[in-house]
């Protein structure tokens, strides 16, 4: 449980599309690129967080595949309401294992998103979104919500100034909450979206690799938005196999560091 002024973030997972290792490697067990396989904190599952706020209510941001081990991993039992910062399936694809929070909740799970991002999520699992009651509980149950940049969401007591992000081909959603900021799966960031993270505590945003990538910032680029932002603490997610953990913990400027599995940190809940 949180305090009165403070929001929890668990980070469930902060691996790019493929995970840490990939699948493959010389003897199957995993291609590790630059990551010591020794150290744990290069093992990652695909790139979701827990938000938790002061009444101790929690926003999961989005159903990568890798859901249901994330979630006993670090102790969650279930989340009151979903955020879908888009549709690929490292995003989407747990969705299934939204059941045992139909179970707990005894109702249907308020899915926030885009109408692009919900649409292409109901193609999919159509199921999901048929009326729900308790008899249903052999499959998940989600009521859409939908969203647009620019919007102020209010949501199991949080507030959300959602925006825009350019990720290659298609956009994602990005959000400040209080004190802290999420921006994953983002290459541009638009010039109105600098002015909303100015001076966030906490910034958590996409760093997939050291060279310049289409659809995903690499670290020049993220650390040149943060000189713009100058937020107290930022933390790289996303990471592919070519960011090795203890190379970024020596080599990464003070007040940056690179995120882990499991790891988990506190924001303000407001900022004056």
């Amino acid at each position: 449980m949180t305090d009165d002024s403070t929001l929890t973030i668990t980070v469930l997972g902060c691996g790019g599309s493929s995970g840490v290792p990939l699948i493959g490697g010389p003897d199957g067990r995993g291609e590790w690129g630059d990551c010591d396989p020794n150290e744990s904190r290069n093992r990652r599952t695909r790139a979701s967080i827990v938000i938790q706020g002061p009444d101790g209510r929690r926003l999961l941001v989005d159903t990568g595949p890798d859901m249901r081990n994330q979630l006993i991993a670090n102790g969650i039992p279930y989340a009151d309401a979903i955020f879908y910062t888009h549709s690929h399936a490292d995003h989407i694809a747990g969705l299934d294992d939204v059941r045992p929070f139909n179970w707990a909740l005894g109702r249907p799970v308020e899915a926030f998103g885009t109408q692009e991002t919900l649409t292409d999520i109901r193609n999919r699992f159509d199921y999901a979104f048929r009326p729900w009651t308790p008899k249903d509980a052999f499959r998940p149950g989600m009521e859409e919500r939908v969203i647009v940049p620019g919007q102020r969401l209010d949501v199991v007591g949080l507030s959300l100034d959602v925006f825009e992000q350019v990720h290659g081909r298609i956009t994602t959603l990005g959000f400040r909450c209080g004190g802290f900021a999420y921006c994953t799966d983002v290459v541009e960031l638009a010039e109105e979206t600098f002015s909303l993270l100015e001076g966030v505590d906490t910034w958590m945003v996409d760093c997939l690799q050291m060279k310049p990538h289409s659809a995903h910032a690499w670290l020049e680029r993220v650390l040149e938005w943060r000189d713009r932002i100058r937020p107290r603490r930022t933390i790289l997610t996303h990471l592919g196999p070519f960011m090795d953990w203890a190379t970024m913990e020596l080599a990464l400027p003070e007040g940056v560091e690179a995120a882990f599995d499991g790891l988990t940190f506190t924001a303000p809940w407001q900022v004056p």
